[in-house]
Parts: structure tokens; C-alpha cells; sequence
């Protein structure tokens, strides 16, 4: 099976992968296990290696808006939903149950995606006074997140568009449009462009540098698959030590993110993707 990657259909810079879209392959569900399954290394001599970045696009937050409170959690090491979970319900990390965790995670990714009070209630299913009120505390607690979406889209309305941290720049013709919905969604598209855009120009950087060091090291292992936030290798079991080494060593170094927040790759192998996953 070979998929086409597409450069430049994805708004967000990200690569696209069509006939067969193998970027599209659940990972949650039964099913989607089962289909993982199904990728296999070319022969016996080989193993799936795949490696992927650790919670990138909100380490890329962190980074754009330099928010002191998200910056510290990051270079701490400590888990970020826990983190804000403890900052937003006002108790120690020591406390936070796995429902305060949870509805933390929620905020974070809705927060990206310019979510309100609606969508979180909706998505946690609890009222929206609820859910108001765990937003509120969020920007409370993390003021710079608030300034960096107040402050992106008003740069969107001055110049019409946004950049990643690369430079790269994404048009927004509607940011100034009279129809609420449509100037909405080109304000959550302003927010969240430079985040996801980062985290593309990321992975491209440290798949070009993996390209490189693999020519430079003669490795007969290949890169197969690009999947987001995540690169799949058929490594020869024999360069496998090594390679894992190489491999994150080029994703943690492919971009240097401002205030000093930390870029984490992880990777694991099997023989076969889901169990390499």
C-alpha cells in the first residue's frame, strides 16, 4: 500500500494523505485496534518503531502565549491535566480526582479550538453555569492563554492573517465579516492556526532532519508513515538501539520553543503498529 501525501491541501500546513487516507486510522476504538493490527513490518529481520510528540499543540501554547503558570507545569514535568485541574479547582495535585483531570483535559483542548461555555458543557455533558464557571477559573489561572487569543485575533483583523512561530502564514479573509458566524469561525481559526501550524513545521523540520542523519548514519531502515504528530519506521531490529536514539534526538531538536518549554518525543516498537504504538 502506498498513500500520496498531499504538501499543500491542509490549511494548517499539516500533510494530507489520501488513497489510502492511512492518517484516518482510529486508534481508540475496537475495530480500529484491529485494523492497526494489520501493519506489519516487511519480514522478520524488521520491527515497526513509531515515535510521536508528547502533547504537542498544548506545549506549543505554552510557548506562543508564554503563560507563566502552563510554561512552569511543562518544564516541572508534571502531568498538564493534572496541573490545571489543581490550578482551576484550587487544590493541591495530591487531590485532584479523575474527573477534576478530565474536565481539565476538556478545557485544554477546547480552549485551542476556541471553545465557550456551550461547547464545554455539550462536550462534558454538565450545565453551562458549570461549565462557565471552569472556564472562568481557567483564565483566571492562566491569563496569558486569554491574551494570546485576544491578542491573535485582533493582529488577524489588523493584517488579515496569522503565522506559526516559523513564519508561515495563513489568510483569514473573513475576520472582519459582518455575519457572526462566519467572522466566529474565522476568529477560532485565528486562534488556533498557529498552534497546529507550529506543530506541522515541527514535524516536517525533524522528518527532513531524520532524512538526513539516516543517510548520513546508511541506515536501512526506512520511514513509512507520517501520521500527525507522529512518524512509523520498519527498523531493522539489528539499527534498532540506535535509531530510537537518532529518531527522538531529531524530533526534540527539530524546533527550539520559546520561554524554554520543553519538546518531547516518545517511541515504542512491535511487530506490529498497534503494538509499536
Amino acid at each position: 500500500m502506498h498513500t500520496t501525501y498531499g504538501q499543500a491541501v491542509a490549511v494548517t500546513g499539516r500533510l494530507a494523505s489520501n488513497n489510502p487516507n492511512l492518517q484516518n486510522i482510529p486508534v481508540r476504538t475496537d475495530r480500529g485496534k484491529e485494523i492497526r493490527k494489520a501493519f506489519i513490518p516487511r519480514d522478520s529481520k524488521h520491527v515497526l518503531l513509531s515515535a510521536d510528540y508528547s502533547q504537542i499543540e498544548l506545549r506549543i501554547v505554552a510557548a506562543i502565549s508564554g503563560d507563566p503558570n502552563m510554561c512552569a507545569a511543562f518544564k516541572a514535568g508534571t502531568d498538564i491535566h493534572t496541573a490545571t485541574a489543581s490550578k482551576v479547582y484550587n487544590v493541591s495535585e495530591k487531590e485532584v480526582t479523575k474527573e477534576m483531570r478530565y474536565k481539565a483535559k476538556s478545557v485544554n483542548f477546547g480552549i485551542i479550538y476556541g471553545q465557550g461555555a456551550f461547547g464545554l458543557a455539550d462536550n462534558l455533558g454538565i450545565s453551562r453555569s458549570e461549565a462557565k464557571e471552569i472556564i472562568d477559573n481557567y483564565k483566571k489561572q492562566f491569563p496569558g492563554i486569554q491574551r494570546y487569543m485576544d491578542d491573535t485575533i485582533n493582529f488577524a483583523r489588523e493584517h488579515g492573517y496569522v503565522q506559526t512561530l516559523m513564519g508561515r502564514k495563513r489568510w483569514l479573509r473573513d475576520i472582519g465579516s459582518s455575519n457572526f458566524t462566519v467572522r466566529g469561525f474565522a476568529e477560532r481559526n485565528a486562534i488556533n492556526s498557529p498552534i497546529q501550524g507550529t506543530a506541522a513545521d515541527m514535524i516536517k523540520l525533524a522528518m527532513i532532519k531524520v532524512h538526513a542523519a539516516f543517510k548520513q548514519h546508511n541506515f536501512k531502515s526506512k520511514m513509512l508513515l507520517q501520521v500527525h504528530d507522529e512518524l512509523v519506521f520498519d527498523a531493522l531490529k539489528s539499527e534498532l538501539k540506535e535509531l530510537k536514539a537518532l529518531v527522538l534526538d531529531c524530533m526534540q531538536s527539530a524546533m527550539v520553543l520559546p520561554h524554554g518549554v520543553p519538546v518531547i518525543a516518545e517511541c515504542g516498537d512491535g511487530k506490529n503498529w498497534l503494538e509499536a504504538h
